[in-house]
């Protein structure tokens, strides 16, 4: 860019109002960088040649051979209309489902976005979505646009229906919420031919024309309408009395000629009509032989595609300063909370993004939404820059110098070896000058020179400024996305009026300089002093402060912004590991590297010690492989086969057998031999009842605990997978209320929402089985926020998740309570890894029928427990901090063994430590005497096919156990659209598949939908007459549960049941050796 319209940027950011953020959105392989190339051709970034060709928004190699965007990157345009000139902050994301949290990082930092939608495959599920996301986070409500990427074709053109997705809305005025072009919120494009047009511009031209009034035009144009050109009157009705619609007439068929006239090199008819445009082409674009150049000569000056669209953001897209007030309550509540909840300091900043003032007193508010990676050699500072002619001269000078002092030193030397020394000192300044240059002007240039011998990458924050003026070298506080005002107040005495340099470690709060900030223009970086409030900016220097994004403010009272919402939950996973183990170190920098450069992208370490990537897709997954491989780690990488995450469950005892036949009396005795063997499993001294409960007792014989499995309902699963974050915070507070903290102040705010909750799970939780389970719930697992329930029954001590334990009345309560949070242990660790293979479990629901501690109690004497009492009492609360629980209950333990218990019951640890241990287990046989069932992860997959593939993309998806939801035919086209679920164990190189067998007319796009439970039983064996006769004496077909179960466990290093060799015979030579 060139420095005179670098200082004009500087010059348009101070004035807000004529500011626009957007970001353009799409369907993948709808137009979108297509178009912003023709936005950025006019203002002179590229030839508006190569617009449409060069696709400047994708820097990456890989965006350029596949073909797709995968980032999100921001351009600034200046744009002029009348005596307005406006600074248009443009993000083009990506339309693969994979990069969608690209899409939310860009959406977060806009005021509004332009919607491409290709005119003949229409509104896609992409689409949908991102509509949906809009409308419901009412961050951008009634601020879409919808722009027609139209193909010249006059069938598709009528066919394209534009209240198609919004004709559910209800009968009230919400006529500002439809796209539709007499509002002026639409236009008809075509960017790869550089045209576009809203229908005020032909609105215009007629009613000088035809002397009809413009506002008249404005409302016929588009809809049921044609011209009575004898009574020169616009009459509704155009397709009842078989007549053109004005659209067609006046607007289309001008298109169409022209297109026709250039296609047929129809040479005087092209002539005709660009001297009646009053156009002036080119001599070479008139010679040109390809027609499509010609047409773009024409059409990017009649129709010029940058001022329809960028009129059209200007006057309908608002301005920084007309933040809505309920988007700002949204973006400053985060979890649970609500607006009025949050201390009055920080309810103070609302005005401050309200009024998105640039005044010194203003708090500098900014938002990162996401860390990228640039190559140091890209920064400003570090480009060569050209020298001043005092600059050369001070140089030569030294140069001169130091080689008459090196001749000097050496006279007796060749006189060819003072040059090459001279050259070669010339170079050496060279290398150390800029650095002394740049240290007189700026402090922070030495920084990225050495990271650049150190690695190559540098992380620039994408931010935008809600409030205040940001100017480089400002102290900031940077706050993570778990910080807490309240936090704040309790830690710092002196509340947020405290001096920010001496204050005490706050969790998630750090304090930083603004070390550099950057005006982003696609792919180059501009150096900035100061950026005003509402503009799109990259700062420097926060990568050792920010992970994934942050919120960034002068005053700790500001909490963080709530997080970005993804719509493609990362579900791929793979482990990675190093060629050479000598590597390791720069394989897990590199991988930090990464998990702060994708905002998406998951790094986990298992227990097993593996690195677990976790990813979007296919498609995500090899960009993180090749940005690890030679951008971050730069070494070469070995990587497993995806591992997929399974669930497991129980289910309610089948009624039909494998062959469909009801179980009955006369198969019982096969079916009761299968449940001995099954019985024989668990282990002596573990009692099975016949309804599936569980007495076991601690190794100590003191405790006994009765446990019982049930399957929840598939609804109550479902809101308590939605309901997590309430969950989580439910047990934050339980938690609090028992350390003795007063919390009463959330409590009460967020009581309507747990009231809530709790009623939805009372209302699907009916009948004899479920009578007062949801009082009863002790805690959720795993993890304490996952589908599982654990229910207390038991008599002897009564605990629930809404009233928290009860009354610390007698000693025998206070020591059960001491003990529950063992039990609640154990709980989770039994639904962190169930016992068919090690995986999660979901949707069961475990039930403490009992817990008996008598023998406990009597174990240890009246005297022993006085003496015992202090250290009851300082574990009592039902404090969550198990080393404490567990010192607690050894120090008892050893004063009982001193007073003359026997040994034995020492032997086994502390009495928490077997509760543990013993619950686990219980929770383990309980699901082992159910019917168990594994759950696989599905995708939604959308296709959209012509009806001649339509036979092969189906052969594709039931071969990959896909089943098929819905098929429906697009109106006006001959594409159908199949809906379909499909199992992610199935999914990997489902894509490349479908795309080969059907020459590339069908294309999925693959979203994380829902858990589901594979029919079959992983354990099942033939048992009756029947399932002999069909499946034969070893079942050897495949059971689907069975090898997916078997393969995790491979996997995992578990016992696998096979035999590796079956039906083993002598080998035999066949012809004799001679």
């Amino acid at each position: 860019m060139v420095l005179n319209s670098l200082d004009k940027m500087i010059h348009l950011q101070k004035n807000t109002a004529n500011i626009r953020n957007i970001c353009v959105l799409a369907h993948v392989d709808h137009g979108k960088t297509t178009l912003t190339d023709c936005l950025i051709s006019s203002s002179g970034i590229i030839s508006s040649r190569l617009a449409g060709k060069l696709r400047y928004m994708d820097s990456r190699e890989d965006e350029q051979i596949r073909g797709i965007t995968m980032k999100s990157s921001a351009i600034s345009l200046h744009y002029a209309t009348g005596n307005e000139e406006y600074l248009i902050n443009l993000i083009d994301s990506p339309g693969h489902v994979d990069f969608s949290s690209e899409v939310s990082t860009a959406v977060r930092v806009c005021d509004g976005c332009i919607i491409v939608v290709d005119a003949v495959e229409g509104v896609c599920p992409q689409i949908n979505a991102l509509t949906g996301t809009l409308f419901t986070s009412k961050v951008l409500e009634e601020r879409a646009e919808r722009e027609t990427e139209s193909q010249v074709n006059p069938h598709s053109e009528q066919g394209e229906q534009v209240y198609d997705w919004s004709t559910g809305l209800e009968d009230t005025d919400d006529s500002q919420l439809y796209f539709s072009p007499e509002q002026g919120n639409v236009v008809f494009t075509s960017a790869i031919d550089g045209w576009g047009f809203g229908i005020e511009h032909f609105a215009r031209i007629y009613s000088q024309k035809i002397g009809i009034k413009k506002e008249v035009l404005m409302k016929t144009l588009w809809g049921d309408y044609y011209i009575n050109m004898k009574a020169k009157k616009i009459m509704k009705g155009d397709q009842a009395k078989g007549k053109k619609p004005l659209f067609v007439q006046l607007i289309l068929e001008n298109i169409w000629s022209l297109y026709d006239a250039v296609l047929k090199k129809d040479k005087d008819k092209i002539d005709k009509i660009v001297t009646s445009l009053g156009l002036k082409i080119g001599a070479r674009e008139a010679r040109h032989s390809d027609p499509k150049v010609q047409i773009n000569a024409i059409c990017s000056q009649w129709l010029p595609i940058s001022h329809a669209v960028l009129a059209m953001v200007c006057q309908k897209l608002p301005s920084p300063l007309d933040i809505t007030a309920e988007r700002v309550e949204r973006l400053m509540c985060t979890g649970s909370q609500t607006f009025d909840s949050l201390p009055p300091e920080t309810q103070a900043l609302k005005a401050a993004f309200m009024k998105c003032g640039s005044e010194e007193t203003a708090p500098v508010i900014i938002f990162v939404s996401k860390m990228f990676a640039v190559d140091a050699k890209a920064l400003p500072q570090n480009k060569p820059r050209p020298l001043t002619q005092e600059e050369i001269a001070q140089r030569r000078e030294r140069a001169r110098q130091r080689h008459a002092e090196k001749l000097a030193a050496a006279q007796g030397q060749a006189p060819l070896e003072p040059t090459q020394d001279g050259s070669a000192l010339e170079t050496c300044p060279k290398g150390e000058e800029p650095r002394d240059e740049e240290q007189q002007v700026e402090s922070m240039t030495p920084k990225p020179v050495l990271q650049e011998e150190d690695n190559q990458e540098s992380f620039i924050a994408f931010a935008r400024v809600f409030s205040g003026v940001a100017r480089r070298g400002k102290k900031i506080f940077v706050l993570g996305p778990k910080y807490s005002p309240l936090e704040f107040l309790r830690r710092v005495p002196l509340g947020f009026s405290a001096p920010p340099d001496d204050l005490p470690p706050v969790p998630h709060m750090a304090y930083c300089a603004l070390e550099n900030l950057y005006l982003l223009m696609g792919r180059e970086l501009e150096y900035l002093e100061e950026v005003p409030p509402g503009n799109v900016l990259g700062i420097g220097g926060l990568q050792d402060f920010v992970l994934k994004s942050a919120t960034l403010c002068s005053l700790p009272s500001c909490p963080p912004f709530i997080p970005l919402n993804f719509e493609a939950t990362p579900i791929v996973r793979v482990a990675v590991e190093p060629k050479h183990p000598s590597e390791m170190p720069q394989l897990v920098k590199g991988m930090k590297l990464l998990n702060q450069a994708d905002p998406c992208v998951q790094i986990l370490i298992q227990e097993t010690g593996e690195h677990v990537l976790v990813t979007a897709g296919e498609v995500h997954l090899q960009r993180c492989l090749d940005d690890l491989k030679e951008r971050f780690a730069k070494i070469h990488i070995s990587v497993s086969e995806p591992i997929i995450p399974f669930r497991e469950t129980i289910t309610k005892p089948p009624k039909v057998d494998m062959v469909n036949e009801e179980i009955g009396k006369q198969q019982k005795v096969a079916v009761i031999h299968q449940m001995k063997e099954d019985q024989n499993k668990i282990p002596e001294g573990i009692q099975v009842d016949s309804v599936g409960l569980i007495t076991i007792t601690t190794p100590n014989k003191l405790a006994t605990l009765s446990v019982r499995a049930m399957p929840l309902p598939k609804e109550v699963t479902q809101i308590l997978e939605e309901n997590s974050d309430l969950i989580r915070s439910m047990e934050q507070l339980t938690s609090s209320l028992n350390e003795g903290e007063n919390t009463q102040v959330i409590h009460q705010k967020t009581q309507e929402k747990i009231w809530e909750f709790k009623g939805k799970l009372e209302q699907h939780l009916t009948g004899r089985r479920w009578r007062n389970i949801v009082d009863q719930i002790w805690s959720f697992g795993p993890r304490k926020c996952g589908p599982n329930i654990l229910v207390n029954k038991s008599e002897d001590f009564q605990n629930s998740i809404w009233t928290g334990p009860a009354a610390k009345a007698s000693k025998e309560a206070s020591r059960y309570r001491d003990l529950g949070n063992s039990i609640v242990s154990g709980f989770q660790l039994a639904t962190l890894s169930g016992p068919m293979c090690e995986e999660p479990l979901m949707g069961v629901c475990f039930i403490l029928e009992k817990w008996d501690l008598s023998k406990f109690e009597e174990q240890g004497a009246s005297d022993l427990a006085k003496e015992g009492q202090e250290e009851n009492e300082t574990c009592s609360g039902g404090n969550e901090n198990q080393e404490l629980q567990d010192g607690c209950s050894e120090a008892f333990e050893k004063r009982t063994s001193q007073k003359g218990e026997s040994p034995l019951t020492d032997c086994y640890g502390p009495i928490s430590g077997q509760l543990i241990a013993t619950m686990k287990e219980a929770c383990r046989y309980a699901l082992q005497v159910k019917p168990q069932r594994l759950m696989a992860a599905m995708y939604t997959c959308d296709i959209m096919a012509t009806g001649d593939v339509l036979g092969r993309v189906y052969a594709v998806l039931s071969k990959r156990e896909g089943r098929v939801l819905q098929e429906e035919m697009k109106e006006g086209t001959d594409m159908f659209i199949i809906k379909a679920v499909l199992p992610v164990a199935e999914s990997f190189g489902f894509a490349d598949e479908i795309r080969k067998r059907t020459s590339g007319l069908a294309s999925p796009q693959l979203v994380f939908s829902h858990w589901e439970i594979i029919p079959s039983d992983p354990f099942w064996v033939p048992t009756t007459e029947e399932e002999y006769l069909h499946f034969g004496e070893k079942a050897d077909s495949e059971n689907q549960a069975r090898k997916y179960m078997n393969a995790v466990r491979k996997r995992k290093g578990l016992y696998v049941e096979e035999k590796i060799v079956e039906h083993a015979e002598k080998q035999r030579t066949l012809s004799k050796n001679k």
